[in-house]
């Protein structure tokens, strides 16, 4: 992409990355909107009780998963695995609100026909994979993938979320060794969000800043502020480029926090509350919208139509996903190992009677 000038009357904004214009900016503001709009009508339907299972926001993170995903080629078939807070990424990539609807209230029409809940989804055309409950278990597996990128010859990057907690765990370790090794095509953003559910960073890991663990695997470490959305897509880039010209893996610590708990169920007792209101004061949406209004790039006319256009979006999407129907009992047995012919009757005993 190459940057658009500023309109006549416009005054640019100094240091936007390479790469982006006008309409990029207003892109990534519309992102951010829908993540967190998106989100706040899942915990309308989790308190009426049309929410299968637990609800895991990302109040306060939308800038990292927005701005780190936007940074990848979706036409060179660029890949990424999220974490259950990385909504954002996926919608980025093509995910559609309705199908995020359909898995938390587990439709029959939802990605997994009802039997996987939330972003515990993949779709390998929009270049997502789903997630895998056991935090840090996803480097790996984005490991392999990016080895076959490395061994077919493509130029396509891998991108993968972990958390401060995932990175003490024994996967994190070989994940990254492996592609620290190999020099992987592949770009690991450490989310710092403060917590590992109610553990602080201080009580799990020695290190300081997680962007020094870069230092044991012999790759390049980057820190960057993860609730401005344009330094994550700058210092994402950079190692978007990097992987894709052979550089290697880079891991990027984005430091944000998380404002919600764990999950909806958790109230947060832990949290200071000095802490909590100093954080909401740095708002990844609500700092953005000042620098796009306060640099010229766009105006408050600009901002209420994608306001608008989100609202018109979710309100379509939650009206089809609470109209359709719960997954049929039987299909439970449908497509276990491999997919059944189509309208094959369900698998049952047979008796044989005398």
């Amino acid at each position: 992409m190459t940057a658009r000038p500023a309109a006549a009357g416009r005054k640019a904004v100094a240091g936007i990355p390479a790469g982006l214009g006008r309409a990029q900016l207003l892109e990534l503001y519309y992102f951010m909107r829908l993540t967190r709009s998106l989100e706040e009508r899942l915990a309308n339907l989790y308190r009426q009780g049309k929410v299968i299972g637990g609800l895991f926001r990302s109040l306060g993170q939308e800038a990292d998963s927005v701005g780190s995903a936007f940074a990848l080629d979706r036409s060179a078939g660029d890949m990424l695995s999220p974490l259950i807070r990385n909504l954002g990424s996926l919608l980025v990539m093509g995910a559609l609100p309705v199908d995020v609807l359909r898995q938390y209230m587990a439709k029959a029409t939802s990605p997994t026909r009802g039997r996987e809940l939330n972003v515990h989804f993949g779709d390998l055309e929009r270049g997502f994979i789903g997630q895998i409950s056991h935090l840090g278990d996803m480097l790996p597996v984005m490991a392999g993938i990016t080895l076959t990128f490395q061994l077919r010859g493509e130029r396509r990057v891998g991108l993968v979320y972990v958390g401060d907690g995932a990175m003490s765990t024994g996967a994190f370790h070989e994940g990254m060794n492996l592609a620290a090794v190999r020099r992987l095509p592949l770009v690991v953003v450490a989310e710092n969000n403060g917590y590992s559910y109610s553990t602080t960073l201080e009580r799990q890991t020695a290190v300081p800043q997680l962007v020094l663990k870069a230092r044991a695997y012999g790759v390049r470490g980057e820190r960057a502020d993860g609730n401005d959305v344009l330094a994550v897509y700058d210092v994402t880039r950079r190692a978007v480029d990097r992987a894709r010209a052979g550089e290697g893996v880079t891991l990027i610590e984005l430091v944000t926090y998380r404002r919600k708990g764990h999950a909806e169920h958790d109230d947060q007792h832990y949290v200071p509350k000095d802490e909590l209101a100093r954080w909401e004061r740095n708002d990844p949406i609500d700092r953005f919208v000042r620098q796009l209004t306060d640099s010229g790039w766009a105006d408050a006319g600009e901002l209420e139509a994608a306001d608008a256009r989100v609202a018109g979006e979710l309100d379509a999407a939650v009206q089809a996903a609470q109209g359709e129907p719960l997954p049929e009992p039987a299909s439970a047995l449908e497509g276990v190992y491999v997919e059944p012919p189509r309208q094959a009757a369900p698998w049952q005993r047979e008796v044989t009677r005398g």
